[in-house]
């Protein structure tokens, strides 16, 4: 199993003034916590996309590109790229050309986004949500297989035959399906025999498996070997010292995001108390010293029949970037070896 950590680039906090930490300093940290995950012996790196004042990351590839000048081994990719709202077209040349520059890391997670701000932005009509995503899907996909494209659709011209370029080092670029709890993009990924990345934001682990079935029978039906069927899942996770100090720094800014996203929604506030079950043996994030963390991770790959790749959603809008430089290095030098191996060390305290 991959292990890897995902950032949303979101603006920071200092936790105890209140001030926000200028953009080139946030982004200036940002690259330090990849080169950090690179040293530790992290997997791979996703940078998200979003078009709000509370996020850096409108312009994902030209993060990552930085990363790439900066980093020696780690895979680099988007989480996700709001491909509804961009030019496929684009999207490869954009990936392609990181792909050049850190010798064949790149790869995108695609996907249609858990904000609708893109749409409106790029002059996008929300009521063509689903059929945005599955035409732009279908022009990537045929981009990444030929030079010279003939395609036409409802949403972009169509191409001629026209050369795009450049192509990657990669022979095939590396496209995975990002997806929430919808069944239908559960079986497009299988049908398309794409890998698979689950975004798990609340409730049990074991409520996925029936979805990564329909994937995976989907896959099959088409015709694609079991080994092609990947699944990754991206969930929220931090590793502390202790189960009880890993807690206590993620809280503050996990309640200040959820606050903050469900004064929007129309959600109510978190509170403690929910925050400290999903940490617990089988809930939703992965939160605790490396010994419980790597517990989970196992407890995930178990229930959801394997798992490929796990990433770890650790942007905190509150935490001190020296300890989330401590939390990527206790991920890639503990828990990652503990996975790895299969088995357990004497673990950390409540």
């Amino acid at each position: 199993m991959q292990i890897g950590i995902d950032s949303f680039a979101a603006v920071v906090a200092d936790p105890q003034t209140g001030e926000m930490l200028p953009p080139a300093d946030r982004l200036s940290h940002l690259l330090e916590e990849i080169e950090a995950a690179d040293r530790a012996g992290i997997d791979v790196f996703g940078i998200g996309e979003h078009h709000r004042p509370e996020y850096l990351d409108s312009a994902p590839t030209l993060i990552l590109a930085a990363a790439a000048a900066r980093t020696q081994r780690i895979r680099l990719t988007s989480a996700v790229t709001v491909l509804s709202a961009d030019d496929p077209v684009r999207v490869f040349q954009d990936f392609a050309t990181l792909d050049l520059l850190s010798r064949g890391r790149a790869e995108l997670v695609v996907g249609r986004g858990s904000f609708v701000e893109a749409y409106p932005l790029f002059g996008l009509d929300l009521h063509d949500y689903d059929s945005l995503f599955a035409e732009k899907l279908e022009l990537l996909l045929k981009i990444r297989d030929e030079t010279h494209v003939h395609w036409s659709g409802q949403h972009r011209a169509a191409l001629t035959g026209q050369g795009i370029y450049p192509r990657p080092l990669q022979q095939k670029l590396p496209i995975w399906l990002g997806v929430g709890g919808t069944p239908q993009s559960f079986v497009r990924a299988g049908m398309l025999g794409l890998p698979l990345m689950v975004a798990v934001i609340g409730g049990d682990f074991r409520q996925f498996r029936p979805l990564v079935d329909l994937y995976r029978q989907a896959g099959a039906r088409a015709g694609f070997a079991p080994e092609q069927l990947q699944v990754g899942v991206h969930a929220f996770g931090f590793v502390g010292e202790t189960n009880g100090a890993a807690a206590d720094a993620f809280w503050p800014g996990y309640q200040r995001l959820f606050t903050t996203i469900g004064r929007e929604r129309g959600w109510q506030p978190p509170t403690r108390e929910q925050f400290d079950a999903a940490c617990g043996p089988t809930g939703p994030y992965l939160i605790g010293d490396p010994q419980a963390v790597a517990e989970k991770v196992r407890y995930i790959d178990s229930v959801l029949g394997g798992v490929s790749r796990l990433t770890f959603q650790m942007t905190n809008v509150l935490l001190p970037h020296a300890e989330m430089l401590r939390g990527i290095e206790r991920l890639g030098t503990q828990v990652a070896p503990l996975v790895h191996g299969g088995q357990a060390v004497a673990g950390g305290r409540s």
